[in-house]
């Protein structure tokens, strides 16, 4: 890690020719994405609420107030582009790292050399981040005095909720900045940019898009900048090699380059949750068409089938439940058989199973049974036993009135003895409440016959009428 002093873009204003997109060719080999990296928040396409005329980021950088700030948002969004517009309209020095190369004692350097400058000079060092999510507590807590003192603002970029990533202190005295993907027309706009300029672009090439060529990469693409730009420098340059300048790009072109679309997911990350999320209510609401959606997009996203399927065989039991008891048994069927397929031939029986979930009745009246007894035994004493369903295997046992007053339900009118069965301080106390959806109304009318049959056996035993 260079010391701060050694490594300091130029000043505001002043010319540069880094990595970041300045100058005709900008590199050999250096990729499209990165040539044409807007140097000014004019150049930036999206994000208005951010950077728009009336954004509050960019009023900050006009007036050199800049907070520190988390910069949460997919990858290709502006986030890297943000920052290093920020290095160059601001007063402040500016010093990049990467979370993923960087540990505790680069940390410590960096804020090391922010003190002794701020001290030597007065001003601010701006330090970012990228991937602060990969720093674990222990790096994250060593910004937090400097970032109080005022010695660095900290701009950190991260994909994941920073809400489950970055800790709650440096949480708090950062403000967060939330980046949506960018829009299909925002990315238009960027490819046409892109085809036209001669220095930083393929304007060289005399390349165009036809639309459904155009539609092909956006789709590629996902709303992420870089991998739209990236895409279109292949196929332009993959066109041109074989038709020669002035080509027109088809979508046949796109598909072939780019060959199988990569889906934004991270199976351990925000998106992973997301996804799942969407299934799961998906399902509840009954919506098949949803559910099937999201059930392909996980499989075809990378997620694990089995993950899948064991999500779903929860749901069966806590959302459809005994509004239909072969629920649970058709999703144990359908794991096992995609077991003994795998994939692709498996998956079918994975959608199966999510159109059957879907469209079954639905209760969670045994999900919220379980819920409540929980609830119970974790506010309560755990109360004994009552004797007369305790067992009495011993003369002892039967001495102190174990099994006394205990009622064989076979051998009772009726079948059922009246006994209670619940603790004294707890008779009465109904856990299941069946509802009136699919075979939990069957369920229902036997609950609440049982129940008047046991009133009845009561009444004999107690001599009532």
């Amino acid at each position: 890690m260079s010391s701060l002093f050694d490594d300091q873009l130029p000043p505001s204003g002043a010319a540069s020719d880094t990595a970041t997109g300045s100058g005709a060719g900008a590199g050999e080999g250096v990729p499209l994405a990165e040539r044409l990296r807007p140097r000014r928040l004019d150049d930036m396409v999206g994000q208005a609420a951010v950077v728009g005329e009336d954004g509050f980021l960019r009023r900050a950088i006009a007036e050199d107030r800049l907070p520190s700030l988390i910069l949460w948002g997919p990858p290709g969004c502006g986030k890297t582009t943000l920052a290093e517009i920020v290095a160059r309209t601001t007063k402040s020095r500016f010093v990049p790292f990467s979370a993923v190369t960087s540990g505790i004692k680069d940390v410590k350097q960096v804020m090391a050399d922010a003190e002794r400058f701020r001290k030597a000079s007065s001003q601010r060092t701006v330090v970012f981040v990228d991937e602060i999510h990969r720093f674990n507590r222990a790096q994250q807590d060593a910004f937090l005095p400097y970032v109080e003192s005022g010695a660095i603002v900290l701009i950190g970029a991260t994909t994941e909720n920073p809400s489950f990533e970055v800790v709650g202190a440096l949480l708090s005295r950062c403000r967060v900045v939330v980046l949506e993907k960018l829009e299909d027309g925002d990315l238009g706009a960027l490819l046409e940019r892109a085809l036209a300029d001669d220095q930083r672009g393929l304007g060289e090439y005399d390349a165009r898009l036809s639309d459904d060529a155009s539609s092909a990469v956006l789709i590629h693409a996902g709303g992420d900048a870089r991998r739209a730009l990236n895409l279109l420098e292949l196929v332009v340059v993959d066109a041109a090699s074989r038709s020669g300048r002035g080509v027109t790009v088809e979508k046949a072109d796109v598909e072939r380059v780019a060959q199988r679309r990569v889906l934004l997911y991270d199976k351990s990350g925000e998106e992973h949750f997301n996804l799942i999320s969407a299934l799961h209510k998906s399902l509840r609401e009954s919506d098949v068409d949803a559910s099937i959606y999201w059930l392909v997009r996980m499989l075809e996203s990378g997620e694990q089938p089995q993950y899948v399927a064991r999500r779903m065989l929860r749901f069966a039991a806590e959302d459809v439940g005994l509004a239909d008891p072969a629920a649970v048994r058709r999703a144990l069927d359908a794991w096992a058989a995609y077991e003994r397929l795998g994939s692709p031939e498996g998956d079918l029986m994975l959608v199966q199973l999510a159109i059957y979930l879907a469209l079954a009745p639905k209760s969670n009246a045994a999900y919220v049974a379980h819920k409540a007894a929980k609830k119970v035994l974790a506010e309560r004493p755990a109360d004994p036993v009552p004797k007369s369903i305790r067992n009495a295997p011993t003369p002892l046992m039967e001495t102190l009135g174990y099994g006394d007053g205990y009622v064989y339900a076979h051998d009772a009118e009726d079948g059922v003895g009246g006994i209670d069965c619940l603790p004294e301080s707890l008779a009465g106390t109904r856990f299941y409440h069946p509802t009136d959806s699919g075979a939990e109304q069957r369920f229902k009318a036997r609950v609440e016959s049982i129940a008047e049959l046991r009133s009845r056996a009561r009444r004999r035993r107690t001599g009532e009428s």
